[in-house]
């Protein structure tokens, strides 16, 4: 079985790497790589901004007759995102950047403006005082008043620092410390103070709302006894007609009667309800004594009449004229019988 990665590779023993031909191709031949946009540019074309790390697949070529020290030059060919304009652009291994060619312009370059300007300053500079030794004495002079000047500020900047570092930082977090403590405390205090204020406030409330319960109390106490004084109408179903009538008219106070009684009575007590009772009156089955019957009963109406009239002996009047009544009915049933019989 061949191995999976081979990395020894059979040469022949008639191998002769000098036959092989050499593969001809152009100098200046392009190849296709992916790269981000090196510096923020701007399409001339359409004015599209095209941003730092922006992603293409560029074409890259060697620049011919260009060499920094030997080190070649490489030119990328872009194509703007909104208008497909073709932007290019080339190494700079001189400043180890990029330079702008065509097709768009470098935006957020003014750092780089700068340095070049200040190199530009600097080799004026020197140019200048390769032929002028005065020239050279008036660059020192002006060089020494800097560092003088550096100097002092340098100074000023460490008797500030020196300032600072007398400051007692523990003295300041002490006081501080104490300052919030005391606020604290004043704080707490007024908590207590309003505290006591609302408890001392309803207390004042629960002895007014207290006495006035009492008030209450009292009145509806005076009320009950005073509806207890009054009379009802259902007093009469407990109590003897007799009782009622000594009452009315002597003016005295009776026992007091428990509710119950009031409601539903005794069972007893029936002389007050007699005199309410009117006895069903017995009906004659013979026609022909009428007038016998029209002349009695005459009397058992004037008796009933007389036996509710008398109050004082209502119960023993009722029932006594009620057996003479009967007495008289019955010895005028005895009459009719005996002028049948003869």
């Amino acid at each position: 079985m061949s191995e999976r990665k081979v990395l020894n590779k059979y040469y022949p023993p008639d191998f002769d790497p000098a036959k092989i031909p050499k593969l001809k191709l152009p100098k200046d031949r392009q190849y296709v790589v992916r790269l981000m946009a090196p510096f923020n540019m701007r399409c001339k074309t359409c004015g599209e901004y095209i941003y730092k790390g922006k992603k293409f697949n560029a074409r890259k070529e060697t620049v011919q007759n260009e060499l920094y020290m030997g080190l070649p030059i490489f030119r990328f060919y872009i194509k703007c995102t909104r208008c497909l304009a073709e932007i290019t652009f080339k190494t700079d291994p001189e400043n180890t950047d990029y330079a702008m060619e065509h097709g768009a312009t470098r935006n957020f370059q003014a750092e780089k403006l700068i340095e070049e300007e200040e190199k530009r300053i600097q080799q004026e500079r020197e140019d200048e005082e390769l032929n002028n030794p005065m020239k050279v004495l008036e660059n020192r002079t002006k060089d020494s008043k800097m560092e003088m000047e550096v100097l002092e500020n340098l100074q000023e900047l460490k008797e500030l620092n020196q300032r600072q570092a007398l400051v007692d930082f523990e003295g300041m977090i002490d006081r501080y410390r104490e300052l919030e403590k005391r606020e604290r405390e004043r704080e707490k205090e007024e908590d207590e103070r309003e505290t006591k204020e609302m408890l001392e406030r309803v207390l004042v409330k629960r002895l007014r709302d207290s006495d006035s319960d009492s008030d209450r109390e009292e009145q509806s106490s005076s009320s009950q006894s005073k509806e207890s004084c009054a009379d009802k109408p259902t007093d009469i179903l407990t109590t003897d007609k007799t009782d009622v009538q000594g009452a009315s008219s002597g003016g005295v106070k009776r026992a007091k009667v428990e509710s119950w009684e009031k409601s539903v009575g005794t069972l007893q007590g029936r002389g007050a309800l007699s005199s309410l009772v009117v006895r069903k009156k017995p009906m004659a089955t013979d026609k022909r004594p009428a007038p016998e019957e029209a002349t009695v009963s005459p009397v058992s109406k004037t008796d009933s009449k007389m036996s509710t009239g008398d109050s004082t002996d209502a119960p023993k009047s009722s029932v006594s004229q009620n057996g003479s009544s009967s007495l008289s009915l019955l010895g005028a049933y005895s009459d009719s019988d005996s002028n049948d019989s003869e």
